[in-house]
């Protein structure tokens, strides 16, 4: 799919951060505010509910002990097996990935919002850039995400780490990005620089 001009009636944005930056937050207010929501981590979940060719390739691969009592993925077990592993990471990914942007695809083609917005974590790892127009990326200081994931999850400080680790840099995709929402302070104060962002984007689509 070739990338649209910012002047186009639709914008397809893409979203992304670090793990626990803050992201669905702001992609919470962009709907809010009208935009088409394609979520990525739903659709990942997607193909690994049972009867997925994902869920039976993952069950051979890493093991039956990732399954709970009813015989679905633990997705915290799963995690605690691939988050510090890279090797079996981007096997997993492997799996996933190609479902999940076929469904992106998918979702984008048969949507008539004029803002679609891919909520996606690794978005620039998988190579997703070429689907969006725009780039936002959620920043935060490394103190206060590890601070804000430990009281949402209840992971410890290592286990946090190496989901952080196990992507690219968040200063490497700020490097890349169109819009940077700093998510340090309250959420007033991403709301917003939210709206900001929506705003010069309806500009553009106005012709303005």
């Amino acid at each position: 799919m070739p990338r649209q001009k910012a002047k186009n009636k639709r914008i397809v944005l893409g979203l992304t951060g670090s793990f626990g930056s803050g992201k669905t937050t702001v992609a919470r207010f962009l709907q809010r505010l009208g935009a088409k929501v394609i979520d990525a981590d739903s659709l990942a979940h997607e193909s690994l509910m049972r009867g997925a060719p994902a869920y039976r390739k993952a069950v051979r691969v890493f093991g039956r002990d990732i399954l709970n009592q009813g015989r679905s993925i633990d997705r915290r077990k799963l995690a605690a097996k691939v988050f510090c592993d890279r090797r079996l990471l981007s096997r997993l990914n492997r799996m996933i990935h190609p479902e999940v942007i076929r469904k992106i695809r998918q979702e984008i083609r048969g949507s008539t919002e004029k803002i679609i917005v891919l909520d996606v974590p690794l978005l620039v790892e998988a190579g997703l850039r070429k689907y969006v127009d725009k780039l936002v990326v959620v920043s935060i200081n490394r103190p206060i995400q590890i601070k804000r994931v430990r009281i949402k999850t209840g992971l410890k400080g290592e286990e946090i780490l190496c989901r952080i680790k196990c992507q690219l840099p968040l200063a490497t995709k700020i490097r890349l990005a169109d819009f940077v929402i700093d998510n340090n302070g309250s959420l007033s104060k991403t709301r917003k620089q939210v709206l900001r962002v929506w705003k010069t984007l309806r500009e553009n689509q106005s012709g303005g």
